[in-house]
């Protein structure tokens, strides 16, 4: 791909517009969301080892996401939603996600009941790795979203697919997607992503203005 670098529902495939699939940690969030909620509990330290070397890519995201529940899983879910819905997010990426919902997406890794405060403000189509209650109230892990999947599924509708990341579980839906968009508001996107990417970004007004044409 020619890489071009910048500064400061169901999609529908007649209206000539990309569906557009939004990692969530360190793009529409200014921060990690797991390590928000372990510092939080006083468990950072585990949940940031895990964190990073997920980031770098040196273990897989399914691996390091069932060991990174472990260590949340006994929090009572009220708790960790009260932590997530207090999350900042990107103000440009987050009012263009509101006023284009429709062509919008939400592909994350994490997990649905943990982040739903967060689909309240952000009412678009959210990908997430599956949880439920079991009997004693304390939340179980079901399966785990693939990034890939969700972007095969955006594009069996017929619509091209813009995806927009910064790390290497981001790596997926670059393969996948007709455009990739590697996101620097947080983190350094990796250099799998650099690689990969038509574009490189590092402020979400940018992003928003880019995102506008395509």
């Amino acid at each position: 791909m020619k890489q071009r670098s910048m500064s400061s529902s169901s999609p529908d495939p007649k209206s000539g517009r990309s569906s557009l699939a939004f990692d969530l940690d360190g793009t529409v969030t200014r921060e990690e969301i797991l390590p928000a909620i372990a510092r939080e509990l006083d468990l950072f330290d585990e949940m940031s080892l895990l964190t990073d070397l997920t980031l770098r890519g040196e273990i897989s995201f399914e691996r390091s996401f069932r060991l990174r529940f472990q260590i949340l899983r006994n929090v009572p879910l009220a708790r960790i939603q009260d932590i997530t819905g207090s999350v900042r997010l990107d103000p440009d990426i987050a009012a263009f996600i509101r006023a284009e919902a429709d062509r919008c997406f939400i592909v994350t890794g994490n997990l649905d009941l943990w982040v739903a405060p967060l689909m309240t403000v952000l009412p678009c189509r959210w990908f997430c790795s599956k949880g439920h209650l079991g009997p004693t109230g304390a939340v179980e892990l079901g399966e785990v979203q693939l990034k890939s999947r969700a972007i095969r599924e955006l594009r069996s509708s017929g619509s091209d697919v813009v995806a927009i990341g910064d790390s290497s579980n981001d790596v997926p839906m670059f393969e996948e997607a007709d455009v990739g968009i590697a996101y620097g508001g947080v983190h350094e996107p990796v250099a799998a992503l650099h690689e990969m990417a038509d574009y490189v970004v590092y402020d979400g007004a940018t992003l928003c203005r880019l995102l506008a044409t395509l």
